[in-house]
């Protein structure tokens, strides 16, 4: 068996144990190098936070059984895709497809700020009152289908190997991961490592509750597309540990906090918070 034919296979197990092994040293080190204090109780937060996952992960197994994965295998087998029409060598195109559907992960994003009905679903992640490893977890089910719907139609334009998809799926879980910690890094560290994957402080001033702020820095795995697209911010204005995190309108823990909540929150009547060209 080759090592295409063994990551495939393995496919949820690779992906659990990544998830697995990156949760937890994320939240040793949150531990060790908390970046700030934290406003709400963590075992509360957490509880919910993490109830959500697993919400999510029953209701989208369910609900949707096929995944990118399938989708990949299923766009090859017919020889669907760019990739695929083009020939292209098979690194290459392993290479193009991942930072091609981080693309389509970010333009995704900048959709889910711009669009009042999508900014209703995604407020949930923003609501969110701390910013720490479990916020990267915390999306309404409703965003992750619409997501999952989204990666399989950009899969079947691309036709990307599957080891591909694969690969992009673990990272994207693993930085997610990452750039959503409550860690501190040193200064010249952050620097260097935001050329090549988006750190903590870079995606942290995107939780801001200013608006300017929140309209910034929407990449979740590679940097490159807000620099490319005039969205990155370097910093918030009052620096990382004063900025204000979440929502305005949204502060009582009542409404960010508890699992009926989070569930409930894109029905409600108002679109506070909305990032781009709010109007109050």
């Amino acid at each position: 068996m080759s090592w295409k034919d063994y990551l495939v296979d393995g496919e949820a197990f690779f992906r659990l144990s990544t998830f697995l092994i990156a949760f937890v040293l994320m939240a040793l080190w949150e531990v060790l190098a908390p970046r700030r204090q934290l406003r709400v109780a963590k075992p509360h937060r957490w509880l919910n936070n993490l109830a959500l996952v697993a919400f999510n992960s029953v209701a989208l197994r369910l609900l949707f059984p096929a995944t990118a994965v399938a989708t990949a295998a299923f766009a090859h087998a017919q020889g669907w895709g760019l990739i695929n029409y083009f020939e292209t060598p098979y690194v290459v195109g392993l290479l193009l497809a991942m930072v091609a559907l981080d693309g389509v992960i970010y333009l995704q994003h900048v959709m889910f700020h711009s669009v009042p009905v999508l900014w209703r679903i995604h407020r949930v992640h923003h609501a969110d009152l701390d910013y720490d490893v479990t916020t990267g977890l915390r999306f309404h089910p409703i965003e992750i289908v619409l997501s999952l719907m989204v990666k399989c139609a950009a899969i079947l334009l691309l036709g990307p190997p599957v080891t591909a998809v694969v690969l992009f799926e673990i990272l994207l879980n693993a930085t997610s991961l990452f750039n959503h910690g409550n860690v501190s890094l040193p200064g010249k560290t952050d620097r260097v490592l935001r050329w090549l994957v988006v750190t903590p402080d870079m995606h942290r001033v995107h939780h801001s509750v200013e608006d300017d702020e929140a309209n910034s820095n929407f990449g979740f795995n590679l940097p490159w597309w807000d620099r490319l697209f005039g969205t990155y911010r370097e910093a918030p204005r009052g620096g990382h540990v004063k900025m204000v995190i979440g929502i305005r309108g949204c502060r009582d823990t009542d409404q960010t906090v508890p699992l009926p909540a989070l569930l409930l929150q894109p029905f409600r009547g108002d679109t506070r918070g909305y990032a781009i060209n709010r109007q109050e």
